[in-house]
């Protein structure tokens, strides 16, 4: 075979069904390939960094490895910020970039980049192949170490003599990497200790993060936080990994986290935290997180452990095998389910307390939309999906990805799509579009802010392409809105260019594209334009004007404890 029928062949025996890519000079053989291989779906995106992002919202929503496919030079380094979000967050993502031919390499030839070099550090793992013969162990490898572990992005590039040159195809059934090898199953020593702390305690919280949702956990946890009447919080990451409408969920933590997550973190006695890696957003003042708490932290990934925070029970392991474990013990225990809940009954009427006193709340008053009415607005009308599964909401970043966070109610995992990590504005949009791809009867809605959705608004051109019905819910205040909000607080309202001069019309803008363009300017428009984008059968976006000024609070001061929230 030759080296790009090789990456077709190895691209079919890993069952992908989708890439998203860009053509050029150093893919073009690739390209030639993938002509006659209707099996795999190329989806023709208008820039490098959407098919990253598409890849990306793919992987998040399928649970499958996502390819992306771009040429050398630009294209490649195009993907960077792509490769970065996904590595942020642990999502399997393989990305095949072309290279200049191997003799060329070093010689500044024409679209050549160190593109392996440039991604050393936000990769989990790269190759740069230099033999055809090469071909399928390297990609059966690069699958392997994209979806095992803790997953990440795996980049290969690909010299164009390597796609051109000849060589017998052999695929390995089994990939065996002696200096990767992820610890699965949890040591039982830890899980017993782990048990015991639980039996022991009076002032629990479970803090779920997104290795909950990428091990499929969610099941174990909800029947843990059941058994043992156990409040739970998620992080960013870890939203759906147990269900947000849940009366013993506590929602979001952290720096726009709800007042009683944060106040019942900070007042635990025991926190078991599973597939979480105590971000800074999520800790606050590390000195001052949890000052009574032991920790309990069960990861997949061992530098994860005691890498921000004091743990007192470390469990490495994969998060549902380690939590399948520690479900035996309390089954083979047969604690009564009613002295748990008499062991934590003071906790649970404090918790109480700290809802009633401080709800996630706003005023919808006046002539201005409120934000957070508009993600109220849209729960309320796809509650039913939201249960079942049956809808997928992507973010941009910013405000717009905090409302969501606080005032949708995630059931599900793998329903939000969103940047945790890096923070990518722009990456709402693509990602919904690999969403939509994977799940072609499924709603998917981007809630994006006027300024991210700009960032790659071009992908209106992919969408449309594929016939793709991605609703985008544009909060349109005119501003960066969440750069106004420290402006506003930190900065005595010295607002640094963060006011948009020019903003487009986005309705216009839609139609441009051949999709359906909706507006909303005052509250009782908002309930029928969302309606009609749900009921559209194509793309479409929603201009939603909302309060300029409006902020997203809870917020916790950057270098503050979590517990010195500004509440309004």
């Amino acid at each position: 075979m030759t080296g790009a029928q090789m990456i077709v062949e190895a691209l079919k025996r890993e069952g992908v069904e989708v890439i998203f890519g860009y053509p050029g000079g150093a893919v073009i053989d690739i390209y030639d390939e993938l002509y006659r291989t209707p099996e795999i779906k190329h989806v023709l995106v208008r820039h490098e960094q959407g098919a990253a992002h598409a890849a990306d919202g793919y992987a998040r929503s399928t649970g499958k490895v996502g390819v992306c496919l771009v040429t050398s030079g630009p294209g490649a380094t195009n993907t960077v910020t792509g490769i970065a979000t996904a590595y942020m967050d642990s999502i399997p993502v393989v990305i095949l970039t072309g290279q200049v031919p191997t003799k060329l390499i070093g010689n500044d030839a024409f679209q050549e980049v160190d593109i392996t070099g440039i991604t050393r550090p936000c990769t989990k793992h790269n190759f740069l192949v230099k033999r055809t013969e090469d071909l399928p162990r390297i990609l059966r490898a690069a699958f392997h170490i994209a979806r095992t572990g803790r997953p990440g992005p795996v980049l290969v590039d690909l010299p164009k003599d390597v796609q051109q040159g000849k060589a017998e195809f052999y695929w390995p059934e089994e990939i065996r990497l002696r200096s990767y090898q992820p610890v699965y199953d949890p040591h039982p020593r830890q899980v017993e200790k782990a048990y015991r702390l639980l039996e022991s305690c009076t002032r629990p919280v479970v803090l779920v993060g997104g290795g909950v949702i990428s091990s499929g956990a969610h099941e174990e946890v909800r029947e843990l936080a059941e058994r043992l009447h156990l409040p739970v919080t998620m992080t960013l990451m870890g939203l759906g990994g147990f269900p947000g409408s849940h009366p013993q969920s506590l929602g979001m933590l952290g720096m726009h986290g709800t007042y009683y997550a944060n106040m019942a973190v900070a007042n635990s006695d025991l926190i078991l935290a599973v597939g979480a890696r105590f971000d800074d957003r999520v800790t606050g003042k590390v000195d001052a997180f949890a000052p009574m708490a032991k920790i309990i932290h069960i990861d997949i990934d061992p530098t994860s452990i005691q890498k921000n925070v004091r743990v007192d029970v470390p469990i490495v392991g994969d998060c549902k095998r380690s939590l399948e474990k520690l479900l035996e013990i309390v089954k083979e225990v047969a604690r009564p389910e009613k002295i748990w809940r008499e062991q934590f009954k003071e906790w649970w009427e404090q918790i109480e307390i700290w809802k009633k006193r401080y709800p996630l709340s706003y005023k919808q008053e006046g002539e201005y939309i409120k934000p957070q009415f508009v993600i109220e607005k849209l729960y309320e009308l796809t509650r039913d999906k939201a249960q079942s599964g049956e809808i997928i909401i992507s973010t941009e970043v910013g405000q717009n990805q905090m409302w969501t966070a606080q005032f949708y109610k995630f059931d599900r995992p793998r329903t939000l799509i969103t940047s945790g990590g890096l923070g990518t504005m722009g990456f709402g949009f693509p990602a919904a579009i690999g969403a939509q791809m994977g799940h072609p009867g499924k709603l998917v809605v981007d809630i994006a802010g006027d300024g991210s959705i700009q960032m790659n608004i071009q992908e209106m051109a992919t969408a449309m392409e594929q016939g793709l019905p991605v609703k985008v819910i544009i909060l349109n205040n005119g501003y960066l809105g969440m750069v106004r909000q420290w402006q506003e607080l930190f900065y005595e309202r010295r607002y640094s260019a963060v006011k948009f001069q020019v903003i487009p019309d986005f309705v216009k803008l839609a139609e441009a594209y051949g999709a359906l363009g909706l507006r909303a300017t005052r509250p009782e428009e908002v309930e029928p334009v969302l309606k009609q984008a749900l009921e559209s059968d194509r793309l479409t976006l929603v201009d939603i004007h909302i309060a300029p000024e409006e902020g997203v609070f809870p917020m916790v001061p950057a270098g503050r404890a979590t517990t010195e929230m500004i509440l309004v």
